[in-house]
């Protein structure tokens, strides 16, 4: 067991303390650390997203000076949205925040397992595509191979997220530069040496469209455009990740997420807009076994005259080896906001609490293998097919920006009285037309070629999330009964009252929790099963740090006063029945290993002594009330009674 404690930690690294105002410093990420880790899944789409509006046009390539200004703008609109996103919501949260706080639960839950389907695709989708970058440079047999590295990548991926978010983006960062100064130079020359042709691309574009128009019809070009727009809708993928992980930035915060979110937007826009011209200027036409990137940049790096075949081989082997290294980086976003958003969803008690357990090393550990190991189904259900993948992908990303868009729109209605709403309100009505329209058009034309599964699977996610809530709801009620049975400020207590414990004394010692009328309920029980027995009555609690308390500094002061007042009002009930009492308090992320550190502290210094906890009894026990509920009193006592020690647990009904 050491042996293996000494393995994991080498490979996710020395735990963190979660109460040293240093640690937080040392995790947060700048505006440039989140452009890449956050970025990079917006950024990485442009591999594969223009090609997908630019091969629905057909033969009308002219059209696509058309697509290529839509989709720059588009870019800038979605991001202004997800500017007010983060004025609005600094503690992150994104899309799923926004829709339950502007919209309400149930709206704010579709966002929420719209995201984390889109999450998981993302993952998916950004792997899929990066290997078929890297197999465009082998021979059209490697094709075979190519389901295998992808699932081998998400392996190796989800393993270096447990590092911690700061330390994954560092290792992919300069996979992501190189990206980004190959593809700057490429598209910058690409269009450059066409110069002499740009000033006739309006005009053909617009006669283009004219020809078009007196042929088919107004209404056909609008059409083709649109369906070629709705198409590439996977392009401004991850433009709402900044949102979600605004609690991660360096401080200031939101400053720091809107310099972050410009990044993004630039970078995609002149990325995806300039690729897309590149295809126009250059006839890029579809060829087997290689993506229409591939086949582009291979005629422009023809153009630069390098002179010897290898050169040119090189320098295109660079070009996509680093497009493949971007979209695994772009898939990073998908480890890094799905489980953000599970976190966010366990607070609300969608989704099991577990999801926002911290681990040692100070991230959601649960959500990244869920997250993982979720990909892994999807990319052997699709065989990695890139086609598939995207159509089901933006999907759900379009449902997501809708939701957030329309929040926004009632938010600023509602605020209409005040100031510069107005402005506000234009920018979040016109995003969400840009979004809706994509949307809808998607639905329709993928629904019955795979879109379908993405309803379905979001459907279920739904419908899961509303028993998980059912079952916690009914359980606090119970719980909430209990509590108030010993509601209000800690008894007083006689003087003179009994003096310090006693160690020679026999010594109840109660693990408590957050709940104080399951911590009562343990004591009265414990007086009942042996009266006038145990002197002495020691409680120990421990504060989880988990993704909810680490948000802020004020959370973790809330959840340190909480725990103390509950441990005050058990000491002062014991000594004001005649009992000896104290208690011991810890914090950190793995309860079950800090209350074994107390419980085997406090045996050694009482060796007369027992433990005792409260266990939830359950009249209907199944898979699910095991999943939804931690198992920690029985872990303790196991691990307890493997060392000869004495603990009991108490049953307590709650229905």
């Amino acid at each position: 067991m050491a042996a293996f404690g000494k393995m994991w930690q080498l490979i996710v690294g020395k735990p963190l303390d979660p109460l040293d105002p240093r640690t937080r410093h040392a995790i947060a990420v700048t505006p440039i650390l989140a452009w890449v880790g956050l970025g990079a899944d917006g950024l990485s789409s442009s591999c594969y997203g223009p090609e997908e509006a630019f091969l629905a046009l057909g033969h009308h390539t002219p059209l696509a000076l058309f697509l290529a200004v839509a989709t720059a703008a588009t870019v800038f609109i979605i991001a202004l949205g997800y500017n007010q996103v983060i004025e609005l919501f600094p503690t992150g949260g994104g899309g799923y925040r926004v829709a339950t706080a502007l919209l309400g639960p149930r709206p704010g839950l579709v966002s929420g397992a719209a995201l984390l389907v889109d999450y998981v695709l993302t993952i998916a989708t950004s792997l899929a595509s990066g290997v078929d970058a890297f197999f465009s440079l082998l021979p059209v047999s490697a094709q075979a191979f190519k389901l295998a590295t992808e699932l081998i990548l998400i392996v190796l991926m989800t393993g270096l997220n447990f590092r911690g978010m700061k330390e994954s983006i560092l290792v992919l960062l300069p996979i992501f530069m190189g990206f980004v100064v190959l593809h700057l130079g490429l598209i910058v020359y690409g269009v450059a040496v066409h110069g002499n042709h740009l000033a006739g691309v309006v005009p053909g574009a617009f006669s283009e469209a004219h020809g078009m128009s007196q042929s088919l019809g107004p209404l056909v070009v609008m059409a083709l455009l649109m369906r070629a727009f709705s198409l590439g809708g996977g392009t401004y993928t991850g433009l709402e990740a900044v949102s979600n992980n605004v609690n991660m930035l360096a401080e200031p915060r939101v400053p720091n997420g809107k310099w972050t979110m410009f990044y993004m937007a630039t970078s995609l826009a002149f990325t995806a807009g300039g690729i897309i011209l590149l295809y126009m200027l250059w006839n890029a036409q579809p060829v087997e076994g290689q993506t229409l990137n591939a086949v582009v940049f291979g005629s422009v790096i023809d153009n630069l005259g390098l002179g010897s075949p290898f050169a040119r081989h090189a320098l295109l082997a660079a070009v996509l080896a680093f497009e493949a290294g971007l979209l695994l980086v772009g898939a990073q976003t998908g480890f890094l906001d799905g489980p953000a958003v599970l976190s966010n969803m366990a607070s609300d008690s969608w989704v099991p609490r577990h999801f926002r357990d911290l681990s040692t090393r100070l991230v959601r550990q649960n959500g990244i293998v869920v997250m993982g190991v979720a990909s892994l189904l999807i990319l052997g259900w699709t065989h990695g097919n890139v086609d598939v993948l995207v159509v089901l992908y933006s999907i759900n990303v379009f449902l997501t920006f809708s939701l957030s868009l329309l929040g926004l729109c009632t938010y600023w209605w509602r605020k209409r009285h005040e100031g510069n709403w107005l402005v506000h309100f234009a920018l979040s009505a016109l995003g969400l037309s840009v979004t809706a329209t994509v949307l809808v058009i998607t639905l329709i034309e993928k629904l019955t070629s795979g879109g379908w599964l993405t309803v379905l699977v979001t459907s279920a996610v739904v419908a899961l999330c509303f028993i998980i809530k059912r079952h916690y709801g009914d359980t606090r009620a119970q719980l909430a009964k209990e509590d108030a049975l010993f509601a209000g400020a800690a008894p007083t207590v006689d003087e003179p009252g009994p003096g310090k414990p006693d160690p020679s004394q026999p010594t109840a010692i109660l693990l408590v929790g957050k709940h104080r009328g399951a911590s009562m309920h343990a004591l009265l029980w414990v007086n009942r099963l042996f009266p006038g027995h145990f002197k002495n009555v020691i409680f120990l609690a421990v504060g989880e740090v988990d993704a909810k308390a680490y948000e802020g500094a004020e959370h973790l002061d809330r959840l340190k006063k909480t725990i103390s007042t509950a441990l005050e009002y058990y000491v002062a009930h014991c000594r004001r029945n005649g009992m000896a009492s104290d208690y011991r308090i810890a914090f950190g992320t793995h309860p079950i290993g800090e209350f074994m550190k107390l419980a085997e502290s406090t045996m050694d210094e009482y060796p007369n002594s027992v433990c005792f906890a409260s266990k939830l009894i359950f009249k209907r026990v199944n898979f699910l009330t095991a999943w939804l509920h931690n198992q920690t009193p029985v872990e303790i006592q196991t691990r307890l009674h493997l060392q000869g020690k004495q603990m009991v647990l108490l049953p307590m009904n709650v229905g």
